[in-house]
Order: structure tokens, then C-alpha cells, then sequence
């Protein structure tokens, strides 16, 4: 990215690509937290940033004042592109989301675990021999493109296109349009093709649907077909939804896991606390930063609201809010309650949570079964912009 001036104030002008956001945001927010909930920048046409778990629950669940046509925080404002359902405000958004919940419910994911446990096992065959491995370049980043390229019914071998698109899409179009409007139109004629080849290929028509465009192809709202750039848009959501957040979330785990030989001990003795642990995963090191922007002037904990403005609704920071996780800065893999945000609150929580569930505990759960000790080898890089997890993470390791 393009370097940047540093930032001096977080209360009056805060940077989410500020190199120190970057490397260590929770000191960040628990300052904010404490002298200024929800701070100010005039960068990126002027934005908010909440860091309390009430005022971020407040926005979300707010679409009155809060819109969801540009979910992103970046250095210009382009035309809306439409991403249905988390870029629709109601009543256009419930349709959307209907359609898209039959393939992510909990019983279609008990389906695809054996695809997702084999994929897991020959990445790790490929690197098991060697003693060592960069954990994010080898193992966390090719599970979620390979378990929704499988989904979607497009090829696997396509794998480093879709990463290059969602860095150029979640990180570099940021602050330029130009590679964010490139990546999106390399996308959408890669969807198209897509879309043809099914529509036009007899031998595909016959086929059972069960693949999500074939499905999303047949799906009407009040008895409409999708046009082609909503048909797009979903596709193209569900392709960077299904691949950045998971692999940030997995590699996040493994990470902790490094550091910490006595959660990982413990985890290989009691299986069973798998799913806590999973769930705290998601709550201390939450990937997903989403954006609303202001519509309508209103007034948040106390702090008035300008229309104009973007807002920075960060759900990681609201996971690390004491007031509403007690020892919200320790990582407690049996922690009891754990109502947490990192699938997002309100109408557009995330429709592939349980996706996401399935990734992240297949991934750990093998990676613990083959290589159950393992350190870390070396300094690690976080991602920058709206997902945030590790993008090299070198482990040595005995198998």
C-alpha cells in the first residue's frame, strides 16, 4: 500500500492501515475505549469508529440511519456495487438472505465435512516431511478456497486467482480505485462465464443442481429469476466471504496455538472442548471489520452521528470489550458465555457462520492430529485493511 501518514491522535484521526493497527489493534481500542468510544478521522471522506460492544450492536441493528450499500471503508466512494444480501437495506435484503440460507444450514455442513477433512489432509501431506512450514501460505489459505470453489462448482486450480482478486479488492482497493474496480471486473466476467457455460451446456442442465450457481440460476424472487448483475454480485460475495475471513480466523487459531503450548496441550486432551475453544477463537481474534454508511444524522452513546460520514462498525473491537466479556483481553478456550460478534449482529449477520465453523475446527482438529507439537519459526505478517489475520505464519514442527 501506499505509505501514509502516521497517525497522532486515534480519537481524531484514526487509520485502520496504519502499520501499528496493523501489528497490535487492541491496545488501540482499549484506549479508545476508555478516553473516546467512538473516535473521528477526516480521513477517507470523514469516518466513525465505535470500539464499545453496545454502540456497535446500536449501529448495526440500525438501517434507518445506517446503510449497507457500501460496506467497506476506502479513500474514495465509487458507484455502489451491488453484493446482495449484505450490500441491500430491508426490504430488499431478507429475499436475498432466504435464499442463501439452505446451502450454509448445519445439515448441508455435515455433508461437505468429508471434502473439507480431505482437503485439510493433502495440504498437510505436501509439507508434513519437511519439519516446517509457512502455516498461512500453505495450509490456512487453500482450505476455504478449495471448500467454496467446491461449492459454487468452479474449478479448485483457480485458486490463486480468487486470492489475488480478494487482495486486491479487501486490501490494495482500499486507497486505489483502480485495482478495486479491475479485480471486480475480472471477477464478474469470470461469473459470467460461468453463468453461460451452465445456461447454454445441455449436459449441465441435466445434471442434479448441486452446485450454488446452478442453484442460485434457478432461484426467484416473487417469481423472477435473478437478473445477471445480482446473480453476479451474490456470487462474487459469496467467493470473498467464503475464503479471506476463514483462512484470517484459522490462521489466528493456529497462532495462538503456537504461542500458547498449553492451550494446544490441552485441546489434543479433551477433543471435546473443541467447539468452546473454536467459538474464542472467533470472539479474541474476530477477522471481519464491515462498514456502514450514515444516511440520516442520529447520535450514538451520547455522540452525534453526521450523514456523509462512513462508519468503521469493528466487531473485533466490540469481542474485546470488558463490559461485555469478563477477561475480555485473555483468550479462555472454556469460556462459558460467549455472545460474541464476530459473525456480525443485526439483519446482516454472516449467512455462512456455520461454514465458517466447519473450516475452522476441521482445520485445527487435523493439523492437531498430525502435527500436535509445533512453534513458532520466525517473525509473522498480519493482513491489512478489513479482514485481519496472519499472512505469513512460519512453524517448525515434529509430526
Amino acid at each position: 500500500m501506499t505509505p501514509r501518514k502516521p497517525v497522532t491522535d486515534w480519537a481524531t484521526d484514526w487509520d485502520h492501515l496504519d502499520p501499528r493497527w496493523q501489528e497490535d489493534p487492541f491496545p488501540i481500542w482499549d484506549e479508545l475505549r476508555r478516553s473516546c468510544p467512538i473516535a473521528h478521522t477526516e480521513r477517507y471522506q470523514g469516518a466513525y469508529l465505535p470500539t464499545r460492544y453496545e454502540d456497535v450492536r446500536a449501529i448495526a441493528n440500525d438501517s434507518t440511519h445506517f446503510s449497507s450499500r457500501r460496506v467497506i471503508v476506502r479513500e474514495v466512494r465509487p458507484e455502489p456495487i451491488p453484493s446482495p444480501p449484505i450490500t441491500s437495506d430491508p426490504p430488499h435484503h431478507k429475499p436475498y438472505k432466504q435464499m442463501l440460507l439452505p446451502p450454509f444450514t448445519a445439515e448441508a455442513m455435515t455433508r461437505l465435512e468429508p471434502k473439507a477433512r480431505a482437503i485439510c489432509n493433502e495440504l498437510i501431506d505436501k509439507f508434513i516431511a519437511d519439519g516446517s512450514c509457512d502455516v498461512a501460505q500453505q495450509y490456512t489459505r487453500h482450505i476455504p478456497v478449495k471448500v467454496i470453489a467446491h461449492m459454487l462448482g468452479v474449478p479448485e486450480t483457480d485458486s490463486d486467482l480468487f486470492i489475488r482478486w480478494i487482495h486486491q479488492i479487501l486490501e490494495l482497493g482500499i486507497t486505489d480505485d483502480v485495482v478495486l474496480m479491475q479485480a471486480v471486473r475480472e471477477m464478474a466476467g469470470y461469473f459470467a462465464g460461468h453463468i453461460a457455460e451452465r445456461r447454454d451446456n445441455p449436459e449441465r442442465r441435466n445434471r442434479p443442481k448441486d452446485d450454488l450457481i446452478s442453484q442460485l440460476l434457478e432461484a426467484r424472487i416473487d417469481g423472477e429469476l435473478l437478473d445477471d448483475q445480482h446473480l453476479n454480485g451474490m456470487l462474487r460475495l459469496l467467493l470473498i466471504a467464503g475464503i479471506d475471513t476463514t483462512w484470517s480466523g484459522i490462521g489466528a487459531a493456529l497462532w495462538h496455538l503456537a504461542r500458547t503450548p498449553a492451550d494446544r496441550d490441552r485441546l489434543i486432551a479433551e477433543p471435546a472442548l473443541m467447539p468452546t475453544a473454536i467459538e474464542e477463537f472467533l470472539r479474541a481474534f474476530s477477522p471481519v471489520t464491515m462498514a456502514r454508511e450514515v444516511v440520516e444524522d442520529t447520535e450514538i452513546g451520547g455522540c452525534p452521528i453526521k450523514a456523509g460520514n462512513m462508519v468503521l462498525l469493528s466487531f473485533p473491537a466490540a469481542n474485546r470489550d470488558p463490559a461485555m466479556f469478563p477477561d475480555a483481553d485473555k483468550v479462555i478456550i472454556d469460556r462459558k458465555e460467549n455472545r460474541h460478534s464476530a459473525f456480525g449482529l443485526g439483519i446482516h449477520r454472516c449467512v455462512g457462520s456455520n461454514l465458517a465453523r466447519l473450516e475452522m475446527t476441521v482445520a485445527v482438529e487435523e493439523w492437531l492430529k498430525r502435527i500436535p507439537r509445533f512453534t513458532l519459526a520466525g517473525d509473522v505478517a498480519w493482513s491489512e485493511g478489513t479482514v485481519r489475520g496472519p499472512r505469513q505464519l512460519p512453524i517448525n514442527f515434529s509430526s
